[in-house]
């Protein structure tokens, strides 16, 4: 009996994290090919692939908030194991359409299509996986699930370098297919898993359940749900700046050799996350501590990131190298994720796995738009240097507030209260 559990614990884990590697190959295969793919459709001003290419963005952000609210709320109404199929259906299907769209408004509408469809694997895999297994031992499960799926960024990378011909289809609509192909396989697994006994016990009772607003009707929920999202700024700053604008930074530091490609520049930088979430992962359950590495690794963010942005005169490979290690010191996602499904109960615990790393992804929009709203009038270096301040300063305050959350006992629930005003 117990060999039987742990082997669909096992398979459990592998299904979340198979899932998060298609989740995130289709996130960062939008940034490789979108322009490629809008001049596919027939646009070729390079002014007006730059305004679609952004647009596209923001339809994709704006489903990936709406998503991570929506499944997050059914994930703790109909369950962890439908919520995680059903984003997996919902973001496959949007990648085989997206391969055969002819305008802008079917890509606009299936990158919204796409992004709800993203934004519920991750919540539903690290809740699912984090009530199946031991509390001792559940960190292990998360690292796994977010290690794998940051090779998605370099598979995608690596297969956009590729060149097929194949029923006269162009790479971008091979690579989006690739994608729907890979999330459809996964749902071949869907009779190995099993739902987490915790939400099976909360659904039989009348608690509250799934209500988002919870979050906000108390003090001490809403600092502690506001804190879980700033810790997590830093990741998305990383990525959705300094490595999204590598190559503009490359020039302004005068790398020498080969112009930086933002494709490879994004490989290396989840390479360098896959690596970081490995160790972040082991060195949480060594330490039986979740703050303490989180703590190093901004410490060690704000080092490597101050490197990154006021060193000149770097080659190429050594440039890439930097933002292999930019990937490496930012390999916290798993832990961060943990750390907001262990802070809060069963019964709203999926909405806040769920929506917490949607907001940080979608907080990469204002980041971005604050760092160039900078660069105006102080260039790229500096803009960027005092955005990355602020989100820094934001992660370490909220962290110092929140509480340790290693080997909590998850098996209670939240119960609904009026908002605590100040002047009570």
């Amino acid at each position: 009996m117990l060999e039987s559990k742990t082997k669909t614990i096992s398979l459990t884990i592998l299904v979340a994290s198979l899932g998060y590697f298609v989740d995130v190959y289709d996130l960062q295969l939008f940034n490789i090919v979108s322009r490629e793919s809008i001049a596919g459709i027939g646009i070729t001003d390079e002014s007006l692939i730059a305004k679609y290419d952004y647009l596209l963005f923001l339809w994709q952000m704006g489903g990936m908030l709406v998503g991570g609210v929506l499944w997050g709320i059914l994930g703790d109404l109909k369950g962890r194991k439908n919520i995680l199929f059903g984003s997996i259906l919902m973001y496959s299907l949007a990648n085989l359409a997206n391969a055969f769209v002819i305008d802008m408004t079917q890509y606009s509408l299936i990158r919204f299509v796409a992004g709800l469809g993203l934004a519920g694997e991750l919540g539903a895999a690290v809740t699912l996986v984090s009530e199946v297994m031991t509390k001792e031992k559940r960190g292990y499960g998360t690292m796994i699930i977010v290690t794998m799926g940051a090779f998605g960024a370099v598979a995608a990378a690596l297969i956009s370098k590729m060149h097929f011909a194949f029923l006269g289809l162009a790479n971008w609509q091979i690579m989006y297919i690739i994608g729907g192909v890979l999330g459809l396989l996964l749902l071949a697994l869907r009779m190995g898993t099993f739902e987490s006994e915790m939400f099976d016990e909360v659904k039989k009772s009348n608690v509250e359940k799934g209500n988002f607003l919870m979050l906000f009707n108390s003090q001490e929920r809403f600092k502690k749900y506001m804190a879980c999202i700033f810790i997590g700024l830093p990741v998305w700053y990383c990525i959705g700046v300094l490595i999204k604008f590598s190559e503009s930074f490359s020039i302004t530091n005068a790398v020498v050799g080969e112009p930086v490609k933002v494709g490879f520049a994004i490989m290396y930088a989840y390479i360098g996350l896959s690596v970081g979430d490995l160790f972040s992962g082991l060195l949480s359950q060594l330490l039986k501590s979740r703050k303490k590495v989180v703590y190093l690794y901004l410490t060690a963010i704000i080092l490597i990131t101050s490197i990154f942005l006021f060193t000149k005169n770097l080659s190429t490979e050594l440039f890439y190298a930097l933002c292999f290690i930019v990937g490496l010191v930012t390999g916290y996602w798993a832990l961060f994720v943990t750390m907001a499904s262990e802070s809060f109960g069963t019964n709203i615990r999926a909405t806040v796995t769920t929506t917490v790393p949607n907001f940080v992804r979608g907080a990469v929009v204002p980041v971005t738009l604050s760092f160039k709203a900078l660069e105006t009038s102080m260039g790229n270096i500096y803009s960027a240097f005092i955005v990355g301040v602020v989100c820094f300063t934001l992660a370490l305050v909220s962290l110092f507030f929140l509480e340790e959350s290693f080997s909590k006992d998850l098996d209670y629930v939240e119960a609904d209260k009026p908002l605590e005003l100040a002047m009570t």
